[in-house]
């Protein structure tokens, strides 16, 4: 899913391209695409793009008449910029947004249609959007703390939750935690003043490398590779490879579509976390600490 430094891309590089221009026509070409009848989606065609911001992980392209349009991309959607006249392709073309410097076509990967596109009208419905994350690029260490701790949860519930802090998802939770050092399942509640002034410098400063970052790799193009599993992630996606700080195989937890990978010795003092699947089947024989898998 795009994440916090995507989409903060993705905004960059459609500025230029389309505010101040017309939205011409919106194309959609999958019927659970649209979650809104009222204002009809065709109400947008015609109206100049005002600006563009961020909602969380959510694209908000405002409208001329006081109209919003809500871009959730999801897990699989993907922007991609194509000349004028290019149209949404094969099965995974789900919408495009004719402009007259270009389209913008909106695609979504695999049969699982959970890219989403709202039209409303008026701040005040735009607001259903707003889950009320921190943004913490914005705020100082004392508020990181306070929303932190305003709920017990394990960390890396807490970096994904959106009521708690704004844009960070899977890949880049897993990355904050590896460079604050952290367990993933460590509970909100019990940690130092340390380690949360710790964690709040490590998330500032992972999602400022990875904007900045994927800024250099993109230069002047449209970003067309958006994706969670990144050359150069410390943990992300790299399970059995070696950790970058010690060189330890990194480890992992699934549970339902997703994993969180983790550095034992960098994270966990050693001890391995539970992975619900196999420390089931293994019981007993399930390793303790990494020493017994080296």
């Amino acid at each position: 899913m795009p994440e916090l430094p995507d989409i903060v891309l993705y905004l960059e590089h459609l500025t230029p391209r389309v505010v101040n221009q017309t939205l011409q026509r919106v194309i959609v070409r999958s019927p659970f695409l649209v979650r809104t009848f009222e204002p009809p989606i065709s109400e947008a065609a015609g109206k100049r793009v005002l600006a563009l911001r961020r909602m969380g992980k959510r694209i908000v392209f405002q409208l001329e008449g006081g109209l919003f349009l809500v871009i959730h991309l999801m897990i699989a959607g993907r922007f991609r910029w194509k000349p004028p006249g290019t149209k949404p392709p094969g099965k995974v073309g789900l919408a495009a947004f004719e402009f007259p410097s270009g389209v913008l076509i909106l695609t979504e990967a695999g049969t699982k249609r959970r890219a989403s596109i709202y039209l409303v009208r008026g701040e005040e419905s735009l607001r259903q959007f707003d889950r009320g994350g921190l943004e913490v690029l914005e705020a100082d260490s004392a508020s990181f703390a306070a929303r932190l701790r305003s709920e017990s949860h394990t960390l890396k519930r807490a970096l994904t939750d959106p009521r708690l802090f704004s844009g960070i998802g899977n890949a880049y939770s897993d990355e904050i935690l590896h460079r604050a050092r952290l367990s993933p399942l460590a509970r909100t509640g019990k940690l130092a003043d340390e380690e949360v002034d710790r964690l709040y410098h490590a998330t500032r400063a992972t999602l400022e490398h990875w904007i900045s970052k994927l800024r250099d790799e993109e230069g002047e193009k449209f970003p067309e590779k958006v994706t969670a599993f990144r050359e150069g992630m410390a943990v992300h996606g790299r399970y059995k490879l070696p950790c970058p700080v010690c060189g330890t195989p990194v480890q992992r937890i699934r549970y339902a579509d997703n994993e969180t990978n983790y550095c034992a010795r960098c994270q966990t003092g050693g001890r391995l976390l539970a992975d619900r699947a196999m420390s089931r089947l293994l019981k007993e024989d399930w390793p303790k600490s990494i020493d017994e898998v080296e």
